[in-house]
């Protein structure tokens, strides 16, 4: 066995991997997403939509500015994806929820990303379970 099967990769070795799957992942997500007449940020909206979200929260989660996510938002309700909704606690506010029709569109779009599906199915699942903790220990100290 040589030296570097054996040694630990480096932050940098890590980080670069992290970022190649990242923009594999982020390809493949927008591709799919233009195959449903989206484009990736607007799928990426619909894919933040769990639940609702004000719209001052979606633009922190895109990192822009609040009036690029009327254009957005207005666009996804234009093709009944979405609905914006008083928030019950302060109707100065709005939400953003997903219609019935937006949360199938974007589970669409998750289903065909086949080059990550594909990938993912090279692990067994052991390999599966391991990625999946190692990911969910890195998650909270990424998301701010």
């Amino acid at each position: 066995m040589s030296d570097t099967a054996t040694q630990a990769p480096t932050k940098l070795q890590l980080l670069e991997l992290l970022a190649a799957i990242g923009t594999a992942q982020w390809r493949e997500f927008a591709a799919a997403a233009a195959q449903h007449g989206l484009t990736s940020t607007q799928a990426r909206v619909l894919a933040q939509l769990d639940g609702p979200v004000p719209m001052r929260g979606l633009a922190t989660l895109l990192v822009c500015d609040a009036s690029n996510v009327t254009g957005i938002v207005d666009r996804l309700e234009a093709r009944a994806l979405v609905r914006r909704e008083p928030d019950p606690a302060d109707r100065r506010v709005k939400n953003v929820v997903a219609t019935d029709a937006g949360r199938e569109v974007i589970r669409r779009v998750r289903e065909e990303m086949q080059d990550m599906h594909g990938a993912l199915d090279t692990l067994d699942e052991a390999e599966s379970a391991t990625l999946y903790a190692l990911l969910g220990r890195l998650r909270p100290s990424t998301e701010s």
